[in-house]
């Protein structure tokens, strides 16, 4: 497993962002695990998931012009990581959207640098796929191209179907999807570690019955 991954599920576990116990998912599923971005809610906290967003975008090879992130959570995540990219000597814009129009100003939903070239869609996860769909539509009806979508936490979980959302958004606008880390690597992390061994079997036997291939 590559250390950016492993820091980040120990960071996200530090946080409280990624917690253990039995959680009901909204497809109504009992959970061993809970991951929640929104509590990556201050500076430092934010700083370093920008890092881990720039890192795990640049590892992909994902090749993209600009950065767009979906409203509401993939606003900071866009700034936050188009600053830490910067940080790399990897300089791009950002745009992201309003969820309603304004009629004063500059008008419209978009707001940043115009939508155009190669854009990366950033957003903390994938559930329905319905901000991605949504971004692609703007970004086509804007003259660009999406190249891809990064995101913090794929958990490889089927959804209505035998594919999960993740699955299901890269086979529908076959586009990559890039994530920080994902269900395997959240394993190989609680078998390297003895005082979350209880969790281990629980995550097992979810991934058994719930989880997708690669």
């Amino acid at each position: 497993m590559s250390d950016f991954r492993q820091d980040f599920i120990r960071f996200a576990l530090k946080k409280q962002v990624l917690r253990f116990g039995a959680f009901v998912t909204k497809a109504g599923r009992t959970s061993p695990y809970f991951f929640n971005a929104g509590l990556f809610n201050d500076g430092e906290s934010t700083l370093q998931l920008s890092r881990f967003y720039a890192k795990s975008i640049s590892e992909s090879g994902v090749a993209f012009d600009m950065i767009f992130g979906p409203a509401y959570k993939g606003i900071i995540l866009a700034a936050a990581a188009s600053m830490a990219l910067a940080e790399q000597g990897h300089n791009v814009p950002f745009a992201y959207n309003r969820k309603e129009a304004k009629d004063h100003g500059e008008g419209g939903t978009l707001v940043g640098a115009p939508l155009q070239g190669k854009v990366l869609i950033i957003d903390d996860v994938i559930s329905a796929g319905t901000s991605v769909r949504e971004s692609v539509q703007l970004i086509r009806a804007a003259g660009a191209e999406p190249a891809g979508v990064a995101i913090a936490l794929d958990r490889m979980e089927r959804g209505t179907g035998e594919l999960s959302a993740v699955q299901e958004v890269a086979r529908e606008y076959n586009l990559p999807v890039i994530a920080i880390a994902n269900l395997k690597d959240l394993l190989g992390f609680l078998e390297d570690s003895p005082e979350l061994a209880d969790n281990l079997e629980a995550v097992r036997a979810y991934r058994a019955q719930y989880g997708v291939n690669d």
